[in-house]
């Protein structure tokens, strides 16, 4: 690449840069908006004209993950207007209050269930997190520490299987489908999960009564039948028997799979109306869908013009050391304004400049990375609405207590891309 050519490139990649964070933080544009503005700009800048093609093209990429969220949003909403959840979250309460260490283990996983079947942070934040943070408070947790746990062991649950949006972000880049990641990504996010719930909470549920917490709960019955259960266990059953008897089981693909716990959900607990529950759930997941076709257009772009292509050439060229260095930094930082755009400008480039080594292991470990940056400033989207749900007034106490969480796990992921091959037999 001669000496002009990289000139340009980097002019259109500054101009893309330059334009999707003005659109984010001078005109206050959507995310989703904002990665458009910028690769429209590109390709004005690059001489492309206006690429429509491309932009739809682009726009439809992720179309798949675009599936999935929707369908996990209808299923987790249907679960959430039908009574499910708080039933749930009264009988943790009640079944583990005096047994703390089993309390905090089923916690952990509580909050982490909506966040691993939709592959977004949000949606364990404002539902199941929501559900539990006032017994948590009740029972003496601080309002910050709180929560950082809701945050966190959110961030943790976007990145544990089955649903990781950010693997697949990124795979899809290189053309990786999205197979034996199950075992890296359980290995390092559930372990990573549970430390931090502990560090945050153990102490304070340790001294905790029982009716401090149940008292916050306002709920219509306190026995859960099975019927509110065979939602969760059909999808899960049929999730799991997808994977592990692919040859006698068709694959019928995940949404269908969300569709038909949903129809279930319907059918237990309160009566609710679909169509609300339908419509609520597109409105809380379209910001998602946004992000993710501006990501795909942003990316199209960068394809046409080159510039993708440059930031592979920069990192391939960069010293070993240095390329650690650029990704502990970049990848969490520029997920601080969007962790899927963060995978995408940057994954992509670092998991081409790796290549040869376990490319899952080291996927997995540019994932992590990212999707740290969902509680850093200056969004700090997850921290923001934990802190929301927990009456926390200083979101910024909230990211605070994530902090020695967050540089735990950015080490871990490192250390997964550093001896990627050393930890081929997690691949699953």
């Amino acid at each position: 690449m001669n000496s002009e050519a990289v000139i340009n490139g980097w002019l259109v990649f500054g101009a893309m840069l330059a334009l999707f964070l003005g659109g984010l933080f001078w005109r206050k544009l959507p995310i989703g908006a904002a990665l458009l503005l910028g690769a429209v700009g590109g390709a004005l800048v690059a001489g492309s004209g206006l690429p429509v093609r491309h932009l739809v093209e682009g726009m439809f990429t992720y179309f798949d993950p675009m599936l999935i969220i929707f369908t996990a949003m209808f299923f987790m909403r249907i679960l959430d207007e039908n009574g499910t959840l708080i039933q749930i979250a009264h009988w943790i309460i009640r079944a583990f209050i005096r047994q703390p260490v089993l309390l905090m283990l089923v916690v952990t996983f509580f909050i982490m269930f909506p966040a691993m079947l939709t592959g977004i942070t949000t949606t364990s934040v404002l539902t199941t997190g929501a559900i539990i943070a006032p017994p948590l408070i009740a029972l003496g947790m601080p309002r910050a520490k709180t929560g950082a746990l809701v945050a966190f062991v959110s961030v943790m649950g976007m990145l544990a299987p089955p649903i990781n949006l950010l693997v697949m972000i990124i795979g899809q880049g290189v053309d990786m489908p999205y197979i034996g990641f199950t075992g890296p990504l359980l290995v390092i996010t559930i372990p990573i999960a549970i430390l931090g719930a502990f560090i945050l909470g153990y102490g304070y549920v340790r001294r905790a009564k029982m009716e401090d917490a149940l008292n916050i709960l306002k709920v219509e019955k306190t026995n859960i039948g099975f019927a509110q259960f065979l939602p969760l266990l059909v999808v899960f059953v049929l999730m799991a028997l997808v994977r592990l008897l692919p040859a006698m089981i068709p694959d019928i693909g995940v949404p269908l799979i969300f569709i038909i716990g949903a129809v279930l959900a319907i059918t237990s607990g309160r009566r609710i109306l679909v169509i609300g529950a339908a419509y609520r759930a597109l409105l809380a997941a379209l910001p998602v869908l946004a992000l993710l076709a501006g990501v795909g257009a942003f990316l199209q772009i960068m394809t046409l013009t080159g510039a993708r292509g440059l930031l592979v050439m920069t990192a391939l060229s960069l010293p070993e050391a240095w390329k650690y260095i650029a990704m502990l930094v970049s990848l969490p930082l520029f997920g601080g304004v969007s962790a899927f755009a963060s995978g995408m400008v940057f994954g992509v480039p670092f998991l081409l400049s790796l290549l040869g080594r376990s490319e899952i292991i080291v996927c997995v470990g540019i994932a992590i990375l990212a999707g740290l940056g969902d509680v850093l400033p200056p969004s700090a989207i997850n921290a923001r609405f934990a802190a929301q749900v927990t009456g926390e007034s200083q979101f910024l106490k909230v990211v605070s207590k994530c902090l020695p969480l967050v540089i735990v796990s950015a080490l871990a992921a490192l250390t997964l891309i550093v001896w990627a091959d050393a930890f081929k037999g997690l691949i699953w």
